[in-house]
């Protein structure tokens, strides 16, 4: 049994010597096509995997944000092409990765980021916004992989990255459509690990919890829409609870660089998934509380929906100072802005 136990924390300690020292996959001179990389999460990525020199192409559906996007990573030294594009549209998706292909070459790895958030009572949903988050979540990243996959196959290598989150691992109440859309993105993303493994292709689960990307005033609030505001917007402000998106998106490009299979992000998501595994019965009882108790009854504006930054007034900035300069930071706050053309070359 001691002998056990010592081989067992010697190949322990050579794996975690070996993950600490080995550099893994290089992201210098590697094409990244980058869905949802205009703001928020999307953007703090793209910052980062530019500082690793990469070339980069990213999309949003808002010209403003796309343009705001792609003058900063410019002026970094990166080479990037910024498509205005709605992911949820597969003639839409293939025109951007062809774009991307035709002005950077063929695609080393795809980051599917893009994501909506929408926060309310199951009785203040829409049928609409379960699907509108399956289209977002689940179709739009399996539109953009059919349309890389080939050429990976063909060179037997790629990386594909699929941004879920904790809520993909755990069913929180009043965000029911975003959890659906991503617990299907997650489902997806384990299947396509194991059937492109065979061809070089490696794919990596990421799932976060709270991060401090600034994405409060872009989510979508119904029903008692300040109340439900509030307990969203101070949840990803609290330090330690929460996570600095810079440290988030260094982390998930190490576990992407080592091939991880799955990264999950914050100490309180990752025991809150193991917890999930183990004890679901608990894990259901203990959220079942939370919305009972915790939450905000429906009622209020019912299924009408309103943007984070409509509903700031009714909670102290205080609670909320962090989350608030990562709005200002990573490029969530841009309302009333009129609408600026990208520069020559800069989308298609």
């Amino acid at each position: 049994m001691n002998r056990f136990a010592t081989l067992a924390a010697a190949g322990a300690g050579a794996y975690m010597t070996y993950r600490w020292l080995w550099p893994g996959y290089d992201f210098r001179g590697k094409n990244v096509l980058l869905t949802g990389g205009s703001r928020g999460l999307g953007l703090v990525l793209a910052r980062e995997l530019a500082a690793r020199g990469a070339s980069l192409a990213i999309c949003s559906r808002d010209p403003d944000e796309l343009t705001s996007a792609f003058e900063e990573l410019v002026l970094t030294g990166a080479r990037v092409v910024a498509v205005e594009c709605d992911v949820t549209d597969r003639d839409r998706v293939r025109e951007f990765v062809a774009v991307a292909r035709q002005r950077l070459g063929p695609v080393d790895v795809l980051v599917n980021n893009a994501g909506i958030i929408g926060v309310g009572a199951l009785e203040d949903t829409r049928l609409e916004e379960f699907e509108l988050s399956l289209k977002t979540h689940l179709w739009a990243s399996l539109y953009t992989t059919l349309e890389v996959v080939p050429e990976m196959k063909a060179r037997r290598t790629g990386r594909i990255v699929n941004i879920s989150s904790f809520g993909g691992k755990v069913a929180v109440p009043h965000m029911l459509p975003y959890v659906v859309g991503k617990f299907a993105l997650v489902g997806l993303s384990h299947g396509l690990r194991a059937e492109l493994a065979r061809y070089g292709i490696v794919v990596t689960t990421v799932c976060p919890g709270l991060m401090r990307t600034g994405s409060h005033i872009q989510a979508e609030f119904k029903g008692r829409h300040e109340e439900e505001y509030r307990w969203f917007a101070i949840g990803n402000a609290i330090p330690g609870f929460s996570m600095n998106a810079e440290r988030a998106a260094r982390q998930i490009l190490r576990g992407v660089a080592l091939g991880d299979a799955e990264v999950v992000l914050t100490i309180p998501a990752k025991a809150a998934v193991v917890a999930q595994a183990l004890f679901p019965g608990l894990v259901s009882a203990v959220l079942a509380a939370a919305n009972r108790f915790i939450l905000p009854d429906p009622g209020g504006i019912g299924p009408q929906r309103v943007k984070g930054y409509a509903c700031r007034a009714a909670t102290p900035g205080m609670f909320t100072t962090l989350s608030d300069r990562a709005s200002a930071r990573n490029n969530e706050i841009r309302v009333g802005i009129p609408t600026r053309p990208l520069p020559a070359g800069g989308t298609h």
